[in-house]
């Protein structure tokens, strides 16, 4: 458990039969196109297969999900991270990522990708230690450019 303030936030590990629950998260972000949330099944279904997926839990809600797979012995990918609407702005994705790299403190390499438009995403990302490394142009195939940010130990 984590504390910001009265808030008492948990991360409860997703398994495959959390799937509607996990696309229902998804699917409450998904519109702008700074986003590229998943909105089919069997793409949620993968999720949870390949990633470690959390439910991210406020007062015993689901308040979003966070997100990583491991690419190598040494390197992870942070490959989601959504806060539900009615969640946002409360510091809620910020405590969540804290507890993600801390879960993954042996990690030489953490990379990830968002839309440089995504101001409030980029901003917490370069407040925890990343740094943009490179600028992908249609890198989800949606005619949308990415920047690819990364989170190096030495």
């Amino acid at each position: 458990m984590m504390k910001k303030g009265n808030q008492k936030i948990s991360l409860v590990l997703a398994t495959p039969e959390d799937v509607n629950q996990y696309l229902a998260i998804e699917k409450s972000v998904v519109g702008p196109k700074t986003y590229s949330g998943i909105t089919g099944e069997d793409e949620a279904k993968e999720e949870l297969k390949n990633n470690q997926v959390y439910f991210i839990k406020k007062d015993g809600k689901i308040a979003g999900t966070v997100q990583y797979e491991m690419k190598g012995q040494s390197h992870a990918y942070l490959s989601g991270l959504v806060i539900c609407p009615r969640f946002q702005g409360q510091g809620i994705g910020r405590e969540a990522s804290k507890r993600i790299l801390q879960k993954l403190k042996n990690m030489k390499r953490i990379d990830l990708v968002t839309h440089p438009r995504n101001t409030r995403a980029l901003m917490l990302y370069l407040s925890l230690g990343f740094a943009i490394e490179s600028w992908k142009d249609n890198y989800y195939g949606d005619g949308e450019p990415r920047l690819l940010l990364s989170y190096c130990r030495v």
